[in-house]
């Protein structure tokens, strides 16, 4: 079997990457987060969990919790966050997260069983053990977990020792993602994250000895210092570690979106160039290693959840990146955290503050959101059939939708003939295919059906795919 169809993807030339390399969404939703309206508050999103019984009654329920506490901050980082040692402030968070809980489950119709639950941040393992066998208790007595649920928590191994690591099992966690970004003692020095190999060793080690089913690790490449020599030595590092799934993350240098970046000197970073031939070459390895590329920058075993759910289409992306399941009602808790639920996204606030006054006040800490419309739940659809299984069935579509697909979307597929041209996808009769070789530039393809994409100029405040 040749390697481009055990992998599935095949790496396009440089000229064709570097055309198409355009500054485009994530696809964590549709519309995007940019587009949500301050019209969809509080009311709105109450409104939409009280209606969920008769709007979606078989969804399922997912929870997200965002912690958003550091006690250090790496350069690099874009997330919402509070750097802190005071774990004053996250038993205050605990304690409102409870009260966001009680908000929810009053007004909330349908089913309240938990299928899975996600800890993102911030840092989640900033929590002391207490405070995570408590947090645990405040949402399960509100939400309890199925039997058979996935509970996965983001992990930092300078904050995780593989005593924390029991404590978590303990609490319920079977899935955990562990940050570490590069494993080259300069690169670490040069965003202010020292993490040796054997630290992570230790955490994953002891989530297998704690009986975790699936161990991701995050990577990141376009940091300063990084070269294809020394982030070849980084993925020796990472294969002898052989987590479940991988995330090679492109580093996007926006200074002036997030402080913390004004500390990294742009004359480290490695050049255009050698940063796209880091990004090759790492692709080259894993999927040469047994890891199936799932799409964008994510990389699972085939004995991983994550590639069945592709294999059976089942796979979806939200908030917190690749989904393996489809259809659930996502609520999420804390500040900066986005739901989906019923057709509808609702953001809470973004800074503690305003957090804590709304839900100590008895209302939801939603500032903004979006009911989706007709055309906007098609578009998501098909979008998110690119994004997760490469490919679009016109007839379920219409079967769905009621629309005739080519007449529907006639200027969307005469966008796409340039791409067909180019080898990145095959259009027929019966299906949109995008080709091995347009795996990598499947968001330069999803953008083609963001009607909002083409109603404004605000695809220049994305980083771009590569």
């Amino acid at each position: 079997m040749s390697e481009q169809k055990k992998t599935g993807v095949e790496l396009p030339e440089l000229d064709i990457l570097q055309r198409f390399d355009v500054p485009g969404p994530r696809y964590t939703s549709y519309p995007t987060a940019d587009r949500f309206k301050k019209e969809f508050g509080p009311k709105e999103y109450a409104e939409v969990l009280s209606s969920r019984a008769t709007v979606s009654p078989e969804a399922a329920l997912s929870l997200y919790v965002h912690i958003p506490f550091c006690s250090n901050i790496c350069y690099y980082c874009g997330c919402n966050k509070e750097i802190t040692k005071d774990h004053s402030k996250s038993a205050q968070y605990i304690e409102t997260l409870g009260k966001e809980c009680d908000l929810i489950k009053d007004v909330m119709t349908g089913t309240h069983t938990v299928e899975q639950l996600h800890f993102g941040g911030g840092s989640p393992t900033f929590l002391e053990h207490d405070e995570i066998a408590q947090v645990m208790e405040t949402l399960t007595s509100r939400f309890p977990l199925e039997e058979n649920a996935e509970v996965s928590i983001e992990v930092d191994p300078r904050c995780c020792d593989p005593k924390k690591v029991e404590t978590l099992a303990k609490a319920g966690f079977n899935r955990m993602s562990v940050g570490q970004q590069d494993f080259d003692n300069r690169v670490q020095i040069a965003v202010n994250r020292i993490q040796p190999f054997e630290m992570t060793k230790a955490t994953m080690d002891a989530a297998r000895a704690n009986g975790f089913g699936s161990i991701n690790m995050d990577l990141i490449y376009g940091l300063p210092f990084q070269s294809q020599d020394s982030f070849n030595v980084t993925l020796d590092k990472v294969l002898e570690l052989s987590p479940d799934r991988i995330a090679l993350y492109h580093y996007a240098h926006l200074p002036e979106h997030f402080k913390a970046q004004r500390r990294i000197n742009a004359e480290d970073l490695p050049s255009t160039p050698e940063k796209v031939q880091i990004m090759l070459n790492a692709i080259r390895r894993l999927t040469s290693s047994g890891y199936h590329f799932i799409g964008m920058d994510h990389f699972a075993k085939d004995s991983d959840t994550l590639s069945q759910a592709q294999e059976n289409g089942t796979l979806q992306r939200n908030f917190q990146g690749y989904s393996t399941k489809p259809e659930c009602d996502m609520v999420a808790l804390g500040v900066s955290s986005i739901s989906k639920v019923a057709g509808c996204y609702a953001a809470n606030a973004r800074d503690l503050p305003t957090y804590y006054e709304r839900i100590n006040n008895g209302e939801l800490a939603t500032i903004r959101g979006y009911a989706l419309n007709a055309d906007d739940k098609l578009r998501a659809k098909v979008i998110m059939n690119l994004m997760c299984q490469f490919a679009v069935n016109k007839a379920q579509i219409e079967d769905e939708f009621g629309i005739k697909f080519d007449e529907y979307f006639a200027y969307e597929l005469r966008n796409l003939e340039h791409f067909a041209k180019e080898g990145l996808c095959e259009l027929s009769k019966d299906k949109i295919v995008v080709t091995p070789k347009g795996k990598l530039l499947v968001r330069a393809v999803a953008m083609n059906f963001d009607r909002y994409l083409r109603e404004d100029e605000r695809v220049r405040r994305y980083s771009k795919i590569v």
